[in-house]
């Protein structure tokens, strides 16, 4: 049996809530966004993909032996990725963080170790709030009535490896392991 799996840090509760009450603030009543819920707000540090179960569990060994020390993350302003000028993912930003920077890097590197392709894709840190449809938009209001989005710094003590599973009402997610971070 296959797995779907991505390495990811959970925000903590408080952090959870002001993004979930993001969805009622001015400007995010957007056609076709489907917001996400309290289980599926992360930030993804490396999406491993459709891998075998043996494969899955030379990632949980590598994810194991990453050795970073704690470190705080912190909310800052909105945005959008697009694709041919079509938005389809509204999203919360983080204030620039080397330890995070040098975390994902470790994961990549566990990545490698565990026989996965290098990701091709360059690490844009980012919390999805919500996903927009074909006919998705307009996007305008909500970015530039939250653009000075903030939060107080948070304590990152730990990161998880994910399981996503595809069903129609979206992706559901569930931990697989929770690594500690040692300071």
């Amino acid at each position: 049996m296959n797995h779907r799996l991505f390495a990811a840090i959970r925000p903590p509760a408080e952090v959870i809530d002001a993004l979930l009450d993001l969805a009622e603030k001015p400007g995010s009543d957007i056609a076709g966004a489907r917001w996400q819920d309290e289980s599926q707000l992360h930030l993804t540090l490396r999406f491993f993909g459709e891998i075998s179960a043996p494969q899955a569990d030379d990632i949980d060994a590598a994810l194991a032996q990453v050795r970073a020390a704690p470190f705080a993350l912190a909310l800052r302003g909105v945005g959008h990725f697009e694709t041919g000028r079509r938005p389809h993912t509204l999203w919360a930003g983080l204030a620039p963080s080397d330890p995070l920077l040098a975390l994902q890097r470790q994961v990549e590197t566990a990545a490698r170790r565990a026989e996965l392709p290098p990701e091709t894709r360059k690490f844009a840190p980012h919390i999805t709030l919500a996903r927009l449809n074909r006919a998705g938009g307009p996007v305008l209001p909500f970015l530039s009535a939250q653009a000075a989005l903030t939060s107080e710094p948070w304590p990152v003590e730990a990161f998880d490896l994910m399981e996503s599973t595809l069903t129609a009402a979206g992706a559901q997610y569930e931990t697989v392991r929770r690594y500690r971070m040692i300071g």
